[in-house]
């Protein structure tokens, strides 16, 4: 595995590490299946755990208004300061844990390896709220961490097997649930094993 999420540490260090990394392949997945569905208006996509942008950046790019929010000011800071930031981008910033942040209803959420570090008696409720504020047609790209994972039982931190991944998205029309287990390293060189589910769903109905 060569792109990966990290646990809560030294965030300034990760964005600058990771900030000139390609975007995820779950967005990318997600953004391509909306480019086969022609919009009358720019679509709102809301980008949770944005970091330091770097998928935020390719969403703009493609002409999408987007909600970045991270609780993080560094990473807000970063983003608004990037330098391939496109010229008029529709970008607004915010500061905030996911269960006290606020977004309206929208056409994307993109969560990449931000999710796994809510606490387990917030996700619940989070997730609940992501899914009733995508629009019909509207998408969810994000990935989840497996019991298997080496950072299963970390504290602050949400993990879900196969079963409990299904569930959570029974009322989506699945395009991408791809289960990955690999030993590899972090970031910051130490070595890890990783279960990770890479999802992108979408809400069931057409856009309007």
């Amino acid at each position: 595995m060569t792109d990966s999420g990290e646990p809560p540490h030294d965030w300034p260090s990760y964005y600058q590490k990771t900030g000139d990394r390609p975007p995820r392949e779950t967005l990318l997945f997600a953004l391509d299946r909306f480019d086969a569905e022609p919009a009358a208006a720019p679509r709102l996509a809301v980008d949770l755990g944005c970091g330091s942008g770097r998928d935020t950046i390719e969403i703009l790019r493609r002409g999408w208004r987007v909600l970045a929010i991270d609780a993080e000011p560094a990473a807000i800071e970063k983003l608004i300061g990037r330098d391939d930031l496109p010229a008029g981008a529709a970008l607004t910033g915010q500061v905030a844990r996911f269960a006290d942040a606020n977004w309206p209803p929208c056409d994307l959420i993109n969560s990449s390896f931000a999710l796994p570090l809510m606490p387990p008696d917030e996700f619940a409720a989070v997730w609940t709220r992501m899914i009733g504020s995508l629009k019909p047609g509207g998408r969810v790209a994000c990935q989840l961490f497996g019991p298997r994972d080496s950072w299963a039982g970390g504290e602050g931190m949400s993990f879900h097997d196969r079963p409990a991944v299904d569930g959570l998205l029974a009322d989506l029309d699945v395009e991408m649930c791809r289960e990955e287990e690999d030993d590899s390293t972090t970031v910051r060189g130490e070595a890890k094993h990783w279960q990770i589910f890479h999802i992108v769903a979408r809400q069931t109905g057409s856009e309007a």
